[in-house]
């Protein structure tokens, strides 16, 4: 167990006293308190749901419980104590900078927040210094949480906030604007007939027709992401509805020498959820994952069954089976610094792209009571994470 032991002192020995210039002081510990043993501290701290990090003033590992390395997403060693936390914090370098400028700064922040580049997982933390009754720093203390659910839930409210500000202006205008497309599309398709002849006329007119077509559709994505979300739940097989979207995310953009990649096992538990919903869902991940890699490359996608007991204790989930769903392309990746930004309405890289297809994602993936997750690295390709509960409660968006 990754803590470092304490001395030897039991409860029955006798208590040990400090004088320094006058200033009377117990050590701390058991053999103080005479009320447990030393293991109960050690395995206080270990089994804390908040992750804790100790460092020595020589920047040694003193205590690095289990939430911590589970948060981390680091593989617990008990030879961790005793190292340099430069050593065992080398593939988390924005807790290995927090944690090393606990010795240099004046004011450590009590309440900050941190979201992880290697995970996508957002912190909460509390920087302390530990000082001897002289008041020497001999080592410093990292107390953090798992946010990542609370500024899901978070960016859920702002999300139907905004969604209630736009929504019915958006319906307004978009409804205004539907019937002129329809007309200007009619008209062109009229006069592209009248005009057969003339072939600068049918070029002119085509493209007249597709942009506005084009205008249209946005139109439609604009009024399917304002409109709440009325869940038709049933029963359902994941698989089958992967399956079907992949179909679909190939009707809608051409798949070239992409290769799929599927392990969606048979066994895997229904799902109680809206299939059409779903079925968008993941045609809209296929069809980037197919625009990204532009007819070639590889598409991975995997199903899994999550039981209850391997959600980690530090994380704050809901303690019910889930279905977990990964969807991997090697294409070009996403830069780093638009990760925060691809779910947001409107956003998009694309020349042509109305920025609503990942929005609507996180929509429906929200009102599933689910969760998605996105890693990317310019280079190195896309990884989107789905979990969804067995069977939820379907409240959201209503």
């Amino acid at each position: 167990m990754p803590i470092q032991k304490q001395s030897k002192s039991g409860p029955s020995a006798a208590p040990r006293r400090r004088v320094t210039r006058g200033k009377r002081r117990a050590s701390p510990g058991p053999e103080t308190t005479g009320v447990a043993p030393e293991s109960f501290y050690r395995d206080l701290v270990w089994t804390l749901r908040n992750g804790v990090i100790a460092v020595t003033r020589d920047g040694r590992i003193a205590v690095m419980n289990e939430a911590a390395y589970q948060i981390l997403g680091l593989k617990p060693r008990a030879s961790d104590v005793g190292l340099p936390f430069a050593q065992v914090l080398k593939d988390q370098p924005d807790v290995l900078r927090i944690v090393a400028g606990a010795f240099e700064l004046s004011h450590l922040p009590n309440r900050a927040e941190l979201r992880l580049k290697s995970t996508g997982k957002v912190i909460g933390y509390t920087l302390s210094q530990v000082r001897d009754e002289r008041g020497r720093i001999t080592g410093a203390t990292l107390f953090f949480k798992d946010l990542t659910r609370v500024e899901q839930l978070e960016e859920r409210e702002r999300l139907r906030d905004r969604l209630a500000a736009l929504g019915e202006m958006a319906a307004a205008i978009a409804h205004e604007v539907k019937n002129p497309l329809a007309g200007i599309e009619v008209m062109a398709g009229l006069l592209k007939r009248q005009l057969a002849s003339s072939e600068d006329a049918q070029s002119i007119l085509g493209d007249i027709i597709k942009e506005a077509k084009m205008a249209n559709a946005i139109v439609l994505e604009v009024l399917e992401f304002v409109r709440p979300i009325r869940l038709q739940v049933e029963r359902i097989s994941l698989s089958d509805v992967v399956r079907d979207a992949m179909s679909m995310a190939e009707s809608h953009v051409a798949r070239g020498e992409t290769e799929i990649a599927t392990r969606l096992p048979e066994d895997l538990p229904p799902l109680q959820g809206d299939p059409h919903q779903l079925r968008q869902l993941f045609t809209n991940l296929l069809t980037n994952a197919f625009e990204a890699l532009n007819g070639a490359g590889m598409v991975a996608i995997t199903a899994s069954y999550l039981p209850p007991e391997e959600e980690p204790p530090a994380v704050e989930s809901h303690a019910v089976p889930m279905i977990l769903v990964e969807i991997t392309d090697n294409g070009p990746g996403v830069p780093a610094d638009l990760i925060d930004r691809i779910f947001s309405p409107f956003f998009t890289t694309k020349p042509q792209g109305s920025g609503l297809g990942l929005a609507i994602v996180r929509k429906i993936v929200d009102a599933h009571d689910g969760r998605i997750d996105v890693a990317a690295m310019p280079g190195a390709g896309t990884r989107f994470r789905i979990t969804l509960p067995v069977s939820g409660s379907h409240e959201l968006f209503r």
